[in-house]
């Protein structure tokens, strides 16, 4: 896109404020040696054993995801307006699911079609009654924003379930501040490196109160064949929590415990990396053997702690996000401070009329999709995939969204040829428990190929490390 926003020379008037150090860094840089040091980065990973699994790829079960080392910059004040738009978003969001899963109000007042919430395959009527502590369903949320403009940001989507990624975000700023000690001289990069420490703060202080002990943490892994597994034995070991399985789990009396070579140790808090379906095979799916028989008993009786709560992906459905807005005006009394895609709901036949006539100019998602599975980027596609995208949507139409093809911000990145612009999105991680904790940054993804807007890893993305300018 010939037209989109690049984030160090702007529309072409020049080096942008915040790259101006980087920019002339770069100047004085042999492409030969910037390309030795992504080798250098790459075998950094390696050795610390950061991969992801493709599956269904019989080529390569593990894969690095490729790095960039040129960074994506963000200035102080840009920072302060996302984070206040974020911690906004966040808030609504856990209101809603916490409405939703009582009183139901906003379905009440008509702000959101009832059937929309209700007839979701992510709503969880077992939770209906169901107090969390301190009202919070989703205490990890990964919120998706792109840019398009000097001040246009917009979220693409939320991620309110079991959102991942955190590892390369703190990995990729390590590999960078190993390779690059001058670079971080000549800039102040806000620091990152307490989010384990933020996370476990975090998870603490949803333990059920008046325990006569510290709470006990563990994290709840599908095991070493999921595709996220790195980020799961990274996560607890940064936080000093066990790793566990579901055979590791066991309830008795009323509570969860976890086996110890010292024997049976009381689990206060669990950050679970399965989906609902797997949590107990009593409640949920029954031939799951990931999750822990009884565990959702124990929860619904407040004996244990489920981070992020069952249910809580009703706030990342598709379908759900074009509501957003009105969510935010419904919860907190005041207007999002960060803007959503446009986007129509395919259900409704107008918006459904709209999207087959204007599919080649869309990108149409499936309402549950995720990695960039499942969704057309309109004007990337065949004519021949357009039309199998339309029968998808005449079949099932419920099932699909479509938003407009955003002019995706870029970014200077190393490719084979030398520096050429890529579009990026940015995803930062934010805690929600006694309060709302935000470290300044994110992962950044970018699209590799030329052209593309798919960032995601799976489908060939790679990633930057994110600096945060300090004022």
């Amino acid at each position: 896109m010939a037209n989109a926003f690049d984030e160090m020379n702007g529309f072409g008037e020049g080096i942008r404020e915040p790259y101006r150090a980087v920019a002339d860094w770069l100047e004085t840089q042999k492409i030969e040696d910037l390309k030795k040091k992504r080798v250098e980065a790459e075998a950094l990973f390696r050795r610390t054993g950061i991969t992801f699994a493709v599956y269904g790829d019989g080529q390569a079960a593990e894969r690095l995801i490729p790095f960039d080392i040129v960074p994506r910059i963000i200035s102080a004040s840009e920072w302060r307006r996302l984070a206040a738009g974020i911690e906004q978003r966040v808030k609504a969001l856990n209101a809603f699911m916490y409405d939703i899963y009582h009183r139901q109000e906003i379905l009440r007042a008509g702000r959101i079609p009832e059937e929309l919430v209700i007839q979701n395959s992510a709503f969880v009527p077992e939770m209906i009654g169901v107090d969390p502590p301190l009202g919070i369903y989703s205490h990890i949320i990964g919120i998706d924003i792109v840019r398009t403009g000097p001040n246009e940001f917009y979220v693409l989507e939320d991620n309110t379930r079991t959102p991942s990624g955190v590892s390369y975000m703190l990995e990729n700023r390590e590999t960078m501040m190993h390779m690059f000690p001058d670079l971080f001289a000549k800039n102040r990069v806000a620091p990152i490196e307490n989010y384990p420490d933020n996370l476990l703060k975090t998870l603490e202080s949803v333990a059920e109160k008046n325990l006569d002990r510290d709470p006990t943490i563990a994290l709840l892994t599908p095991g070493l064949f999921n595709s996220a597994y790195f980020e799961h034995s990274f996560l607890a070991d940064e936080m000093g929590v066990e790793l566990v399985e579901g055979q590791d789990l066991v309830v008795i009396d009323g509570a969860l415990y976890m086996k110890t070579t010292q024997g049976l140790k009381q689990v206060d808090v669990l950050y679970r990396r399965i989906d609902d379906d797997f949590l107990d095979p009593l409640v949920f799916e029954p031939t799951s053997l990931l999750g822990v028989p009884g565990l959702f008993d124990v929860y619904r009786a407040g004996r244990v702690t489920i981070v992020n709560a069952p249910g809580a992906g009703i706030a990342d459905d598709k379908a759900i996000y074009s509501y957003i807005p009105e969510i935010v005006r419904f919860y907190t009394g005041s207007a999002p401070l960060l803007n959503n895609v446009p986007t129509r709901n395919c259900r409704n036949p107008s918006d459904l009329a709209y999207v087959l006539e204007h599919i080649a100019e869309l990108v149409v998602k499936e309402v549950h999709g995720s990695g960039g599975y499942g969704m057309l980027v309109g004007p990337a596609a065949s004519a021949k995939e357009i039309e199998a995208f339309r029968q998808k949507l005449r079949a099932n139409p419920q099932n699909y969204i479509a938003q407009p093809t955003l002019a995706l911000s870029t970014c200077p990145t190393l490719v084979d040829g030398g520096l050429a612009p890529r579009h990026l999105d940015l995803r930062p991680f934010v805690l929600v428990g006694d309060k709302v904790r935000l470290v300044p940054g994110g992962l950044t993804r970018v699209a590799l190929r030329e052209g593309s807007l798919v960032v995601n890893s799976s489908q060939g993305g790679g990633t930057k490390d994110t600096w945060i300018l300090q004022d």
